[in-house]
C-alpha cells in the first residue's frame, strides 16, 4: 500500500515550519508523521497528513510549492536490529531506498518505518512475501 506523502520546499530560515504546521491545524488536518531535511538555502518539509488532497490545495493557496510523492510504510518490532532487518532485504537487489525516516508507533512495542523507494511496487512484495506489515494511511490514523 502506497501513501501519499506532502514535500514543501521553503527558505531555510527561522519561523519557515510554524506557518505550514499552523494552517493544516487551522482547518483540522492532522499531521501523521513528518521530516524535516535541509540545505544551506532551502529546507525540505515531508509530511504524511490525514487528507493530502486538502492539505496540498491548501498549502499552495498560501504559496507553498509542494510535491506530492509515493511512500511505503512499515511496522517494525522497535528493538535493536529491527531497522537492519528490514534494510536486509534489499541488500543485493535492484531496488533504491532514496530516503527514509521512522517514528515510534503507539500501539505496543512497535515503529514505524516511512521509505521512499526508486520501485515501491517492487519493495512493497518483497516486504510482503517477507511477513513485514506494509501499512495503508488508515493504519496511520490509529496510533
Amino acid at each position: 500500500m502506497k501513501l501519499q506523502q506532502l514535500s514543501l520546499f521553503s527558505e531555510n530560515k527561522p519561523g519557515h515550519v510554524i506557518a505550514p504546521c499552523r494552517l493544516l491545524a487551522r482547518e483540522g488536518i492532522d499531521i501523521r508523521a513528518l521530516s524535516l531535511a535541509d540545505t544551506q538555502r532551502f529546507g525540505i518539509l515531508r509530511m504524511i497528513v490525514s487528507d493530502w488532497q486538502k492539505a496540498k490545495r491548501l498549502l499552495e493557496a498560501a504559496g507553498s510549492a509542494v510535491k506530492v510523492t509515493e511512500v511505503v510504510a512499515v511496522e517494525v518490532p522497535d528493538r535493536p536490529g529491527g531497522l537492519a532487518d528490514v534494510l536486509s532485504l534489499f541488500e543485493g537487489s535492484s531496488i533504491n531506498i532514496e530516503y527514509m525516516y521512522a517514528f515510534p508507533f503507539l500501539r505496543g512495542e512497535k515503529a514505524v518505518l516511512v521509505f521512499r523507494f526508486d520501485q515501491p511496487d517492487a519493495a512493497i512484495e518483497r516486504l510482503q512475501v517477507a511477513g513485514i506489515n506494509v501499512l495503508d494511511g488508515g493504519a496511520l490514523d490509529n496510533r
